[in-house]
């Protein structure tokens, strides 16, 4: 049985970007989001695909459970999602001994930038580079889910005027 423990932040800056060491296409579904899990299926690189059944979180940690299915199969259940694609490319950065993963998306969500770290309990301490911005753990719009439902693109602005997203290759 596996446990995740992340925070999430927004970002002030590309300084993370020459520090980038891999990165992968990520699109993923959700087929079931209600208020005690979420069940997601992601296919990464176009070349292999997981189903995921994640808690909703509790003090930073939630239940994960992740299993490798055929691309295939996880194109199907694609039909059967609730809400939009996300679709996101993710930079792996390793920074002060630690491995950042940074999401960019695109499509409904461009314009969107979000950090993320995974720790080994709720209270680890983490060194923040100076590239991270404000955190958002916790905050649930920014929760992948909540994305499909209300895309970073539709979110208001504090002047009250939607949100614009970046063009295409931005």
């Amino acid at each position: 049985m596996g446990f995740e423990i992340e925070r999430k932040f927004l970002l002030r800056g590309d300084g993370w970007q020459q520090m980038a060491s891999g990165r992968s296409s990520i699109r993923q579904a959700y087929l079931s989001s209600g208020s005690k899990a979420s069940i997601r299926v992601r296919i990464k690189d176009g070349a292999s695909a997981t189903l995921a059944i994640k808690s909703r979180p509790v003090d930073l940690r939630r239940l994960e459970l992740e299993y490798p299915i055929p691309v295939l199969d996880a194109e199907a259940l694609f039909q059967l999602r609730d809400g939009a694609v996300i679709e996101k490319v993710r930079h792996i950065v390793p920074c002060d001994g630690a491995i950042w993963e940074v999401d960019v998306f695109c499509g409904e969500n461009a314009g969107l930038v979000i950090a993320e770290i995974e720790l080994r309990s709720a209270g680890q301490g983490v060194v923040l580079p100076d590239w991270i911005g404000a955190e958002v753990t916790g905050q649930p719009q920014y929760y992948n889910s909540a994305l499909v439902r209300r895309p970073y693109a539709s979110w208001s602005r504090p002047d009250g005027t939607e949100q614009q997203s970046a063009p295409a290759g931005a």
